[in-house]
């Protein structure tokens, strides 16, 4: 209440430093230049009666003309000043007007209710939320249920054998394997990430970065999308081997983002948008909410648009001839080829352009793509494994 006492205060104190100027009457002079010259010829006549060169008759008959004009002048000089002062209601809805566009615009733009909330005290609050966040279990005991899985009654005799069978056999990394596997499918998030930590301790060094991303993406479903401290340390060691990897850097950014540093998020995924394939779900999910992550960041960002054939394209294809068909992907191709010889593109449209050059079997096109490729995206890893593949599947690369 207090606040919006202070806001109505602060709001006519400016609203009456803009209409006071116009209540007050413009300025104009004691005396118009009409008037001026009318006394001077009253104070004439009198110094011409004094040496005699005006008769005092001719000169009352002067004098009264002039002092008829001299009257006239003072009546018009008073209806002007009058005519310039600002009417009392003009100003009154001036102000109502200044007020109420004030207040319109602060209730679309500004936070009504909202506390005080300085730039560190933020970024304070935002670390304390990081730091003190539920861990793994307290999240998955709250998370919403997944939809049931439609499975035959077989295989869940099977898997409820197999769940029985693990715990048995320690050491049997197969038998942990297929648990987590299995589990996933079932929608057992939390039984499933359980197996597949399991499956990494079995491999120990062994252990490949694909295991530690199928752990992470297991744990992450299971506490209903948020990352927990456990998740944090799965990203960190991720990270750890590989910075670019488009998982670890996409949680990486929810974390950041489900902590009020949307700012953060922003810069962790606009990489992986920019570069990575948007049919990768990190690469997806990142696309849905980096352009709510730089709003809420105070960035305008415009997200690239994802280009391909539409769902139409594809039927008509179905009913063309090969050579019909042949041809449309040639103009597809070159369609692509074109933009992004003027226009540039993602790491996976240039992936795109070298796999179809490959299955047209112009393999010399697809390697001039590999090479310029390479030079426009050779400082980023995560690019390049997607253009590498690329170029391995269209023949370039053995």
């Amino acid at each position: 209440m207090i606040f919006w006492l202070i806001c109505i205060v602060l709001a006519l104190a400016v609203g009456a430093v803009v209409v006071a100027p116009l209540l007050r009457p413009a300025r104009v002079s004691n005396e118009s230049p009409d008037v001026a010259i009318y006394r001077a010829q009253l104070d004439e006549l009198d110094r011409d009666v004094e040496r005699g060169v005006l008769a005092p008759e001719e000169a009352d008959r002067a004098r009264t003309e002039v002092a008829r004009r001299l009257l006239a002048a003072s009546k018009a000089t008073e209806q002007s000043m009058a005519t310039g002062r600002p009417k009392a209601t003009t100003s009154i809805i001036l102000v109502v007007v200044v007020v109420g566009v004030a207040f319109g615009l602060y209730q679309s733009l500004g936070a009504p209710g909202y506390g005080d909330l300085p730039l560190q005290a933020r970024i304070a609050a935002s670390d304390d939320m990081r730091e003190n966040r539920p861990a793994q279990a307290a999240l998955e005991a709250v998370a919403p249920a997944p939809p049931p899985v439609d499975a035959p009654d077989e295989y869940r005799t099977a898997i409820e054998q197999l769940r029985a069978i693990a715990p048995t056999r320690p050491d049997d990394l197969q038998a942990w394997e297929l648990l987590a596997y299995h589990e996933a499918e079932l929608r057992n998030y939390a039984a499933a990430a359980q197996a597949q930590s399991r499956v990494i301790d079995l491999k120990g060094e062994a252990a490949e970065t694909e295991d530690l991303r199928r752990l992470l993406d297991m744990m992450v479903t299971a506490a209903g999308g948020l990352v927990s401290p456990e998740a944090e340390q799965v990203i960190r060691t991720i990270l750890d081997r590989d910075p670019e990897n488009i998982a670890a850097l996409y949680y990486l950014g929810a974390l950041y983002n489900q902590t009020d540093r949307a700012d953060i998020a922003y810069r962790l995924w606009r990489g992986i948008v920019e570069t990575g394939d948007p049919a990768v779900f990190h690469v997806a999910a990142a696309r849905d909410q980096i352009e709510d992550a730089a709003f809420r960041a105070g960035v305008e960002y415009t997200l690239p648009a994802v280009r391909g054939p539409s769902a139409a394209d594809i039927d008509n294809a179905q009913d063309m001839t090969p050579e019909e068909r042949q041809a449309m992907i040639g103009n597809m191709v070159a369609g692509l080829a074109d933009r992004l010889a003027n226009e540039g593109g993602t790491a996976s449209d240039w992936a795109r352009l070298i796999t179809a050059y490959g299955v047209m079997g112009d393999t010399e096109a697809a390697r001039t793509v590999w090479v310029e490729a390479r030079e426009v995206f050779g400082t980023s890893t995560s690019a390049m494994e997607v253009l590498t593949e690329a170029a391995q599947s269209a023949g370039v690369l053995e």
